[in-house]
């Protein structure tokens, strides 16, 4: 897979202060705890559980993982995820346990350890869709670094990507391998980088990142983008700088899939709307927004997001729809 960046791709300085690492980043979906504060919580049940074996402790950070995962077994109460309904057996149990391998604080619990657990593990990582994005996989094991961030692969016969990083552990690191590994590591922006060194040990994989989001744990990132833009990953993908979140922050193009990783440039809800996280902007909302709106120039299908629910658009008449009417409440249209 040919690589094309600017002649000052790979940088030997990085900015010695640039850390808007949300402190209080809390809730960047509505309710989102403060991950330090919650790992000082109990890993006892909470209340707001239904009796039966799978529960939620008070460790929660709302991140909406296990809400969108298995959308029939949690539920958001008193804003923090519990348990409304136990998962029967099948693809109920499956998901409530892909939701448990998966929550970034381990906050997700059985009251006894499950006898299918590995064979849970092995589904990681998982299609998105196998039909309509063949290849592109969602990485599941979000990382407490990286605030509940979601990673995915993508499997291209040039060479895989991972989008962002996941959290490191062995079970996903082999599954990956059974795929091809990764020659690339796209990061999005500074904060969902995760575990991106074990990584890219493990998988000897390259790190893209801009130049803007480079900080003292990605100075030694091997790819290092300078500038506006874009650049091209070889024929199908495009990095299109989309700053505003954060000084640097990108999205990854996937030209022929018509899908675009986001990470938390915008991203959608859990009632269809669209969140650009203006709680936790670090650069400029305006500048964020003019840059959504650049995206009306885009061919895309899909959002794929860091943090936040993915879209599916029928068509890209309902996705300018979509984005339109969301800049337009935002007064920016």
């Amino acid at each position: 897979m040919e690589s094309s960046f600017s002649s000052s791709q790979i940088r030997a300085s990085f900015p010695a202060n640039r850390s808007c690492r949300k402190k209080d980043f809390g809730r960047k979906f509505p309710g989102f705890f403060n991950v330090k504060a919650a790992s000082k919580l109990s890993k006892q049940r909470r209340p707001q559980n239904i009796e039966g074996e799978f529960y939620v402790d008070e460790r929660c950070i709302d991140c909406d993982t296990c809400r969108w995962m298995a959308p029939q077994v949690f539920k958001r109460i008193d804003e923090q995820a519990a348990v409304y309904k136990q998962p029967l057996h099948g693809e109920e149990r499956r998901k409530a346990l892909q939701a448990l391998l998966s929550c970034p604080t381990s906050s997700i619990h059985t009251e006894s350890p499950p006898y299918d657990i590995q064979e849970v593990q092995r589904t990681f990582p998982i299609p998105i869709d196998g039909k309509k994005l063949p290849g592109v996989y969602y990485c599941g094991y979000h990382s407490e670094k990286s605030f509940g961030a979601t990673s995915y692969l993508i499997v291209h016969p040039e060479g895989n990507i991972m989008v962002d990083s996941p959290r490191y552990t062995e079970h996903l690191a082999k599954r990956i391998e059974m795929l091809g590994g990764a020659r690339y590591m796209f990061l999005t922006h500074r904060d969902d980088v995760a575990d991106h060194a074990k990584w890219s040990r493990r998988l000897r994989c390259d790190r893209i990142l801009h130049s803007l989001e480079v900080q003292i744990d990605t100075a030694d990132v091997e790819m290092k983008l300078d500038g506006d833009g874009p650049w091209t990953v070889g024929p199908d993908f495009e990095i299109i700088c989309t700053p505003g979140h954060t000084e640097g922050s990108s999205c990854l193009f996937y030209k022929p899939m018509k899908t675009l990783f986001t990470g938390d440039h915008i991203a959608a809800r859990s009632d269809k709307s669209f969140s650009i996280f203006e709680m936790y902007n670090c650069d400029s909302v305006i500048t964020q927004l003019d840059n959504v709106q650049k995206l009306l120039e885009l061919d895309f299908l899909w959002i794929l997001p860091g943090h936040g629910r993915r879209a599916e658009f029928k068509d890209t008449n309902e996705k300018n729809s979509a984005l339109i009417h969301f800049l337009a409440d935002k007064g920016h249209f």
